[in-house]
């Protein structure tokens, strides 16, 4: 096997469980920890040169990763999502081409959408005692706490990276 096809092989694994690692760290801590972000980021800065992706390709895409860090740290600085979730977004974008991004970014918002109405709408219920026993729960509920768009960021990269060329060059 060469380096290109194991680059793009070990993409092909870190990409997806790191996102599910990121889904279930911001669901149940409410926290998105910046090795985490690292991770997914130097993971692509090695492994995408390694997998066979040309300069203008790996310029794009961080290109598209830069202006996304810019556009979500000033979400973040209005207060619509947490430094986590705008660090998370701009590593996630270095995974896809500049159109793949949008289409990434349109599904994370539809997805953060509902997963904000099913948070409202579980804070506006009673809920069984025991649920309150269960901490990330518990934090959830907070009537003033945060919402975990790293739980609807990381389903909506999964959605996306089948189309990507980390798929189309995979060796089987």
């Amino acid at each position: 096997m060469t380096i290109s096809a194991l680059a793009g092989t070990a993409g092909l694994l870190l990409f997806p469980l790191a996102m599910c690692y990121a889904a279930l760290m911001d669901l149940t801590t409410l926290k998105i920890r910046n090795a985490l972000v690292l991770a997914i980021a130097g993971g692509w800065v090695v492994l995408a040169p390694l997998a066979g992706f040309t300069f203008a390709e790996l310029g794009a895409s961080l290109s598209v990763a830069g202006a996304v860090l810019v556009l979500t740290f000033a979400f973040f600085a209005l207060g619509w999502i947490g430094g986590g979730d705008a660090k998370l977004a701009a590593a996630t974008a270095l995974w896809f081409e500049p159109q793949q991004a949008l289409v990434y970014f349109t599904y994370a918002s539809l997805l953060g959408g509902l997963l904000t109405l099913l948070i409202l709408q579980m804070r506006s219920r009673w809920m069984p005692a025991s649920f309150y026993r269960v901490p990330w729960i518990a934090r959830l509920n907070e009537p003033k706490g945060g919402v975990p768009y790293g739980a609807a960021m990381a389903p909506a990269a999964l959605i996306v990276f089948p189309n990507t060329e980390w798929v189309a060059r995979a060796v089987f």
